[in-house]
């Protein structure tokens, strides 16, 4: 069975059932879109230091993450210099990857660059809408505009946005909605993105 039944009653994916983070995450953030260019470099980055990692892991820490970045603020975070890099690398609260942090700052680099912003950019590569998953083995691990994106973004210089971040990235984003048929929060989302038959 790929849906869980919450205390509550309510159908959900049933990777949201392991913990209450992901169950408030999946809930609330997972699937909604996301237009903002500070929004979307929040997910980017974070979806790049979740790369072999849990999410659990990410999720737990994005506060700290938030604070020690400014809030991913682009042109904040562009402006960072070396000493920026040795103050995260001593940030206990953060994943202290040098590269990933490093890839985090040359993405802000990258983002703050672009001719009509982020956002315009990675929505550009949002799929047609399409019948909802009726199980988890429906839901790709990439597909062909993650792939495409990953291509365009690491042409620009964004670095650590392979095809499977990049999925990972339009699922949080909203720029694909990959809740289940049968969960909560797809029961709320009808029209073209209706139950598999």
């Amino acid at each position: 069975m790929d849906l869980v039944v919450g205390v509550d009653g309510l159908s959900r994916c049933r990777w949201a059932g392991s913990t209450p983070d992901y169950l408030a995450y999946h809930d609330t953030e997972w699937g909604q879109p996301i237009h903002s260019d500070d929004g979307l470099f929040e997910r980017l980055s974070l979806e790049a230091f979740q790369s072999g990692l849990s999410w659990l892991t990410i999720l737990r820490k994005r506060p700290a993450f938030r604070a020690a970045f400014d809030g991913f603020v682009i042109e904040k975070v562009a402006g960072y210099q070396p000493s920026d890099v040795d103050r995260l690398l001593g940030d206990p609260g953060i994943v202290r990857n040098r590269a990933k942090i490093e890839a985090t700052l040359a993405n802000a680099r990258a983002a703050a660059q672009l001719d009509g912003g982020l956002a315009a950019l990675l929505w550009s590569y949002a799929p047609a809408p399409r019948r909802r998953p009726a199980s988890s083995a429906q839901v790709p691990a990439s597909s062909p505009e993650s792939v495409a994106m990953a291509r365009d973004l690491k042409k620009r210089g964004f670095r650590f946005v392979g095809p499977t971040t990049a999925y990972a990235l339009m699922q949080a984003a909203g720029m694909v909605d990959d809740h289940l048929a049968g969960c909560h929060v797809a029961a709320g989302r009808p029209g073209p993105l209706a139950p598999a038959a």
